[in-house]
């Protein structure tokens, strides 16, 4: 099942978005302009959706819905997520939440509306009359119920399994500085080697395989790589590196660069499962030829395992790429108290014609998104 659209009101940096998702999207923008925020409203559904989680929670760790919401929403400040879904050609699903505020009290998130869409036939429609008469029941989803998503549970089972992935090398590299035993999602890898130690012995030897083949591309004088567990059973990344010595050339992840730490989280993402998955300037720390590199091997990995990727980028690298077709990028305008336009780039003419003149898409869209005065920034003393 994959995501085909994704309609926002109020949500962040965002009055509004309309955005058609294909097999996969790339967002550019300035900094600050919200690509980070428009992946989190898938983030946000699978916070609701997964086991222990719920919309109050959802809402909470992100500091709640006065956070949430845009700062330009004026007249109508409820905050509204909506996505339509398509199961090959056969089933069409469509989910969506409104939400605001308690006025007093304990100031809960309260839903405006939840609808469901499978076909033509509509699922759900709150609030019913059961909601009417008891508020309470307004602060939680039946997305997050399991007696009450029987209907529409596969939506349940997709967005729980929406992963995000931004790995900070420094966090394997240094544990310390981290703690391993926190609950919840894991975006950022501290637990990156234990979950692949769960992966069953037989599937991770076989994807480390093909990741070492990979690197011995990509990282210099990598030989071999292999994962092994210390005398106190936490597990590490070993690598072997040409050396003139037999027993010189053996690292740990404490001694792999950040790039190769991004690159064997990178393919393993990609190797593991077959699920949405969020990925936040996957550039970072790798050498400009393999960032180059990197829109095709995405391509090619997700199109084996049917899985949809969204990737938000700066790297001009990774757009000069001819294969990212203006119906897979997305491009984000920030205009001040009117919060962020998206808009993708098959939309505007002007790039189409600078595409049809043989510009790279780097070329098309890159400069689009500097800041104006940018050029000032040498100014500053």
């Amino acid at each position: 099942m994959q995501f085909v659209r994704l309609t926002l009101k109020n949500w962040r940096n965002f009055t509004t978005v309309d955005l058609k998702i294909g097999e996969r999207l790339f967002i550019a923008g300035p900094n600050a302009s919200g690509k980070s925020n428009l992946l989190d409203a898938f983030r946000f559904l699978r916070d609701i959706a997964k086991i222990g989680g719920g919309l109050q929670a959802a809402v909470g760790v992100r500091g709640g819905l006065t956070k949430l919401r845009c700062l330009a929403a004026r007249r109508d400040p409820d905050v509204e997520i909506e996505v339509e879904l398509r199961d090959g050609d056969a089933t069409r699903w469509r989910y969506g939440i409104g939400m605001k505020q308690e006025t007093r009290g304990m100031r809960r998130v309260l839903l405006t509306h939840e609808i469901v869409w499978k076909n033509d036939e509509r699922l759900l429609n709150r609030p019913d009359p059961a909601d009417r008469g008891d508020d309470l029941r307004l602060t939680e989803t039946h997305l997050e119920q399991i007696a009450a998503n029987r209907s529409f549970r596969p939506l349940a089972e997709v967005f729980q399994k929406i992963l995000y992935l931004h790995l900070v090398p420094q966090l394997l590299k240094f544990p310390h500085l981290a703690n391993r035993d926190a609950v919840g999602e894991d975006p950022f890898g501290i637990k990156f080697l234990d979950r692949m130690m769960e992966t069953p012995e037989k599937t991770r030897r076989s994807r480390l395989k093909k990741i070492e083949s990979a690197l011995r591309l990509a990282v210099p004088e990598l030989q071999e790589l292999c994962d092994l567990r210390d005398e106190k059973g936490i597990p590490h990344l070993e690598a072997v590196y040409q050396h003139w010595r037999p027993n010189a050339g053996r690292q740990q992840e404490d001694q792999f660069s950040d790039g190769t730490l991004r690159l064997i989280g990178l393919l393993w993402t990609l190797l593991d499962g077959d699920s949405l998955l969020l990925l936040e300037e996957p550039e970072l720390s790798l050498h400009t030829s393999i960032v180059g590199k990197l829109p095709e091997v995405i391509w090619r990995m997700q199109r084996a395992r049917r899985r949809q990727v969204l990737v938000s980028s700066h790297s001009t690298e990774l757009f000069s790429d001819r294969g990212i077709g203006a119906e897979e990028v997305a491009l984000l305008k920030p205009h001040g108290s009117e919060g962020t336009e998206v808009e993708l780039a098959s939309a505007k003419e002007s790039i189409r014609l600078l595409l049809e003149g043989g510009m790279s898409m780097a070329e098309a869209v890159l400069p689009m998104t500097a800041p104006v005065s940018v050029s000032n920034l040498t100014l500053f003393d």
